[in-house]
């Protein structure tokens, strides 16, 4: 095997607790690697006005790869008040720095699969007409445009003389034409040709190795004609090359009702920034909800994996912690597959699913319990003890 140096990127929060224990899973599963660690988060936002400092960003540059924990964002007004005294009134802008990141290292492609795990409590389930339950299994994997959409950062509140004009020079701007620049903010989305080709031809090629009968495009091409247009018709075009795989389109507001109807009957999906990550958590809802919620941010020549749950600050300082890590680990086999190590990845989800059906240790999520210290009074397991159970089945 060849031996990896990992960037790691624990950042905010939970991020802290929940990556080291991704490495001692990828350590006992035999996966070869060197971990460097970088800063990221609202530390260094407060405290040196970026939160993806320069140094960061050289590491990534020199290994190509990263895990990440995950971040704390705030509003940039309220984000600015945080700021170190010396650092205020300098003009800073708040940014996410995993939004950042995407950017400048083009990880166009933010791959996210929701799939179920036997026994799992927190799986979605539906009644059958005579009243027993079913629980469907659900096998779905997001393809959403990691770098442009709704979240490619072009907005401004108070928009200048050149950016009004443009705008107005559109009949539809008309009824806000009116509108004192202080009382209107403005947000573009941004979607280009080539990227939505990438990510369209690389969901199909997901689907075609991996077995996968179709590929549903979700996006809203009835109102949002021009941007969604692009997606339904580089789909269409680029569907001709995969005769064996169906090609699907249902709009992001339909496919949020259907996917608790028959979540069973989909299997790849391809939409823009901002519609993927609505999409993705709704799934992730229907398969143990964010703990079990792993994605891959993923370039032609960078890739940073991550789960998609968020800092959590209230369970940071929990000891022992609670938190449930199986959205991080799972991000970690994700990494494995990515550089030719399946065959570990494999391993390191047989080894979760094992634990899952067993059902012996669950954390407080897993018991349908709230958090708190007092959830460990109530039989849930520690983030350590969920991980020593996947340990013990590697």
């Amino acid at each position: 095997m060849k031996h990896y140096t990992i960037v790691s990127m624990p950042g905010d929060g939970i991020g802290q607790t929940v990556l080291p224990e991704s490495i001692k899973v990828l350590d006992k599963a035999g996966f070869s690697a060197d971990y460097v660690h970088a800063d990221i988060g609202w530390d260094f936002w407060c405290k040196e006005g970026n939160p993806l400092p320069e140094r960061t960003i050289k590491e990534i540059e020199r290994h190509k790869l990263g895990l990440f924990g995950a971040i704390t964002s705030k509003p940039n007004k309220q984000a600015v008040t945080e700021l170190d005294p010396q650092l205020q009134g300098k003009g800073l802008v708040y940014f996410s720095p995993i939004v950042s990141m995407r950017q400048l290292f083009e990880l166009d492609l933010c791959v996210r699969p929701c799939k179920s795990f036997k026994g799992n409590p927190l799986n979605f389930v539906r009644k059958r007409t005579d009243g027993t339950m079913e629980e469907p299994n659900i096998d779905v994997v997001i393809f959403r445009q990691g770098t442009e959409g709704s979240y490619a950062g072009v907005e401004w509140t108070d928009p200048p003389a050149n950016v009004r004009a443009a705008f107005e020079s559109h009949p539809k701007f008309k009824p806000f034409s009116k509108v004192d620049g202080k009382d209107l903010a403005i947000s573009s989305r941004i979607v280009t040709r080539d990227v939505t080709k990438r990510v369209i031809r690389e969901a199909f090629e997901y689907a075609k190795k991996f077995g996968y009968k179709s590929v549903t495009v979700s996006e809203k091409p009835n109102v949002l004609r021009e941007t969604s247009g692009i997606f339904e018709e580089e789909a269409k075009v680029i569907a001709k090359d995969y005769p064996g795989i169906d090609l699907w389109s249902v709009n992001i507001d339909a496919i949020m009702m259907w996917l608790t109807k028959n979540p069973e009957t989909y299997g790849v999906f391809v939409c823009e920034n901002l519609f993927g990550d609505i999409l993705s958590d709704g799934f992730a809802g229907l398969v143990g909800g964010l703990g079990f919620a792993c994605s891959g941010n993923i370039g032609k020549n960078y890739a940073v994996f991550e789960p998609t749950h968020g800092s959590a600050p209230k369970y940071q300082e929990l000891k022992p912690p609670i938190v449930n890590p199986i959205a991080m680990i799972l991000s970690a086999a994700m990494l494995c597959d990515h550089v030719g190590e399946k065959a570990i990845g494999d391993k390191i989800r047989n080894a979760i699913a094992e634990v899952v059906a067993e059902g012996k240790v669950r954390t407080y999520d897993m018991m349908r319990i709230s958090g708190g210290p007092k959830s460990i009074e109530k039989g849930a397991a520690t983030t350590h003890q969920l991980t020593d159970a996947i340990l013990a089945k590697l």
